[in-house]
């Protein structure tokens, strides 16, 4: 029972954080934000609403959330790893028993494996085919959700929380920062990489929620 409610307890509060982070950096980047609501739109005009089976077809809201994960990954430092064996790392010398940390926050801006400039939101990447990371842990230059047989176990969970509802926020709504308000898109580090500040979005409706 615990270890079901600690799945599902991670698994919301990395999804919100990680849907929070999206829709900030579709606010700040106008051009990706208009190109993956146009997608959500077409894809489901002819319905009233967002439905789960045909969300495989959102191939750019993919690549968002992708890019998402790699900036903001919603766990900056994977659970800590035992070292099996000695190794070298960086030229450093880790024995083995040695605890081992992986950032993943830096991983992800690191441009040796992002060079095309990796502090810049840009789903585009991640079409080419060097940079068509999974999320299984395959790639370990892209790790939101760690490698091995100690990876995230709530990973189908988590992109299903982050997809829907980002899906239907795109399909519904028109967003905008409210008056003058600037996006403050300062990190908070914890447990998890939140936002410093609240996000704060004025919506404005252009396909109605049925029931509403």
């Amino acid at each position: 029972m615990f270890l079901t409610q600690d799945i599902f307890g991670a698994g919301s509060e990395t999804a919100a954080t990680t849907l929070e982070w999206a829709m900030a950096e579709l606010i700040k980047n106008p051009k990706v934000m208009e190109k993956a609501t146009a997608e959500v739109r077409q894809a489901f005009q002819s319905r009233s609403s967002v439905s789960e089976h045909a969300l495989s077809n959102l191939h750019y809201l993919h690549l968002v959330i992708r890019e998402t994960l790699r900036l903001h990954t919603p766990l900056p430092l994977l659970l800590p790893r035992e070292c099996q064996e000695p190794c070298q790392v960086l030229g450093y010398d880790v024995p083995r028993g040695t605890q081992v940390l992986i950032n993943v926050w830096a991983l992800g801006r690191d441009e040796r494996y992002w060079p095309d400039a990796p502090e810049e939101f840009r789903p585009e990447r991640f079409e080419s085919e060097a940079a068509a990371a999974d999320f299984g842990g395959n790639d370990f230059t892209f790790l939101p959700f760690g490698a091995g047989r100690r990876m995230c176990p709530g990973m189908a969970f988590g992109l299903a929380n982050v997809e829907l509802p980002l899906a239907s926020l795109l399909f519904h709504f028109d967003w905008e920062l409210p008056g003058r308000a600037e996006l403050d898109m300062t990190e908070a580090f914890g447990l998890t990489a939140r936002r410093r500040a609240k996000l704060l979005l004025r919506p404005i409706l252009q396909v109605p929620v049925p029931g509403v």
